[in-house]
């Protein structure tokens, strides 16, 4: 049995205009929303602690200090635990099928899209910088005991981008992998993205023998932060330059809420509900240079924030 179904002209002509409508405000929705292209991003990834544990609390007073200067996300979350996978999701939008902490020496250099690769295929640079790290393109797990802690210090697990380094599909040199002591003191000179990791006596990762809380650990990270970046972070504010402050996972919850700041002149200072993860930070990073997605994750940008 066929039905017929007659429009009149006039309802048709409405309902090419409501179409079109929302088709033209869609496009100035997308049209309005411009992502800042920064000079320079500085990101600093902490660990193992919880929203709670830093955000409004006297141990970490200089990170409560930038969360009033910057963009504060209340609703932000690592992508699950423990550490490593959640380094990896944040360079790469996915974490290599890798569930734990294990040392990947010998399954690596991967060879998928990262943010490291994507920039430099655009014209871009990018360094990773890690503190205790004992020469440039260090490959091995771990490096040198803390006297304060007895635990490691260096910890590849830590650093993602050790993992892409070589000369194979989005590969790149040794050399873009730098202990903390190369971070350039003339800020211009800085690549296009950089990630910094404080070792894990000063990323509040490690625990000290006998003492029965994070309070000294949390304030050790909080301190070493100021005392390396804060001169970074000042001259940023005057510079086209962006600084992200965020941590791998919280202490264990299933929620995994953790601390996400945004400092910089783009940014609009305040207090954000946006629900973001490490994927939404990435996803920003590379919207930023106008880059494909790296991973899977389908993931949107941040863009309520900017000036």
């Amino acid at each position: 049995m066929k039905i017929k179904i007659t429009i009149s002209l006039s309802a048709l002509c409405v309902i090419m205009l409501f179409s079109c409508h929302n088709a033209s405000t869609t496009n100035n929705k997308e049209a309005i929303v411009k992502l800042p292209k920064p000079d320079h991003v500085v990101i600093v990834i902490e660990e193992n602690k919880g929203y709670d544990q830093i955000i409004g609390t006297s141990q970490a007073p200089y990170i409560n200090e930038l969360a009033k200067e910057g963009a504060l996300f209340t609703d932000s979350h690592g992508v699950r635990h423990p550490s490593q996978p959640n380094y990896l999701a944040f360079f790469s939008g996915s974490n290599q099928g890798v569930n734990g902490d294990e040392c990947l020496l010998d399954s690596t250099p991967f060879t998928t899209p990262n943010l490291g690769a994507a920039l430099i295929k655009a014209g871009y640079t990018f360094t990773g910088y890690a503190q205790t790290m004992p020469s440039v393109g260090y490959l091995p797990c771990y490096y040198k005991k803390s006297t304060l802690t007895k635990a490691y210090l260096y910890g590849r697990k830590h650093c993602p981008w050790v993992n892409w380094t070589g000369t194979k599909e989005n590969n790149f040199p040794d050399s873009l992998s730098q202990p903390m002591t190369s971070f350039p003191i003339d800020f211009s000179k800085l690549p296009t993205v950089a990630i910094v990791i404080p070792d894990m006596d000063h990323d509040m990762h490690n625990n000290i023998p006998h003492v029965g809380s994070d309070t000294t650990i949390i304030k050790m990270g909080d301190a070493w932060l100021k005392d390396n970046l804060s001169r970074y972070i000042d001259w940023a504010k005057t510079h086209n330059s962006l600084f992200i402050l965020t941590f791998d996972e919280d202490n264990f919850t299933p929620v995994n809420h953790i601390p996400t700041i945004f400092v910089g002149p783009m940014v609009k200072s305040g207090q954000y509900s946006d629900s973001i993860n490490h994927y939404n930070v990435l996803r920003t990073i590379e919207a930023m240079y106008h880059l494909s997605p790296s991973g899977t994750a389908q993931a949107k940008p941040i863009t309520n924030v900017w000036q």
